[in-house]
């Protein structure tokens, strides 16, 4: 699995970049939105997925992991391809994904290309549970843009515990001392905020 490509943008156009990274080009799949946050980058990194089939493997990217997350979701739903959920993520926000999703918006879907009635129904069964309600409730908004808070996230996830939690800590530690020697002390301290 290809977690990120990091590197110089040798071309892009609204719906993917080359990106060289190592001497290596590699072409990118991209939705519109994350087209709109680099479009005047000439440097990325790129959260990435792969998407494997016997003829092809695809490479998806994203300007970050909500985004990226609501693609794999979208994945896991029966008749949304690859395509399909960069056409959704494309035609809206990430917000307005989750928002959809949460208050059981069919409408909102449904204006989407290629997407009816069915799948938009299929869409909110499958994913109801699955997606966050952290940016209507006011909780911690996801990590963004920071390598230390995003390997912390990383390390006490893995511990076993629950994301916005370990959100909250991270983001309260943080904000009380920005300038934290580093990934082990954040850790430390957020370990602290969750006992």
């Amino acid at each position: 699995m290809i977690a990120y490509v990091k590197g110089q943008i040798t071309f892009k156009n609204p719906t993917y970049v080359y990106i060289e990274s190592g001497g290596v080009g590699y072409h990118v799949n991209i939705t519109l939105n994350t087209y709109s946050r680099i479009e005047k980058l000439e440097t990325i990194k790129l959260l990435t997925h792969l998407v494997v089939k016997e003829d092809s493997h695809t490479l998806f990217g994203f300007f970050d992991n909500e985004e990226r997350d609501l693609f794999v979701h979208l994945l896991s739903v029966s008749g949304i391809g690859p395509n399909t959920a960069r056409i959704v993520l494309s035609s809206l926000t990430p917000e307005d994904v989750r928002r959809a999703i949460l208050t059981e918006d069919e409408m909102v879907f449904k204006q989407v290309k290629g997407i009816g009635s069915k799948t938009a129904k299929q869409i909110i069964l499958d994913l109801k549970n699955k997606v966050s309600r952290s940016s209507d409730t006011g909780a911690a908004a996801p990590l963004r843009d920071n390598t230390l808070q995003e390997e912390a996230l990383s390390a006490l996830l893995a511990l076993g515990f629950n994301k916005q939690s370990v959100i909250k800590a991270i983001t309260e530690v943080y904000r009380a001392d920005p300038d934290l020697a580093g990934v082990e002390s954040l850790i430390k301290a957020s370990l602290k905020k969750l006992s």
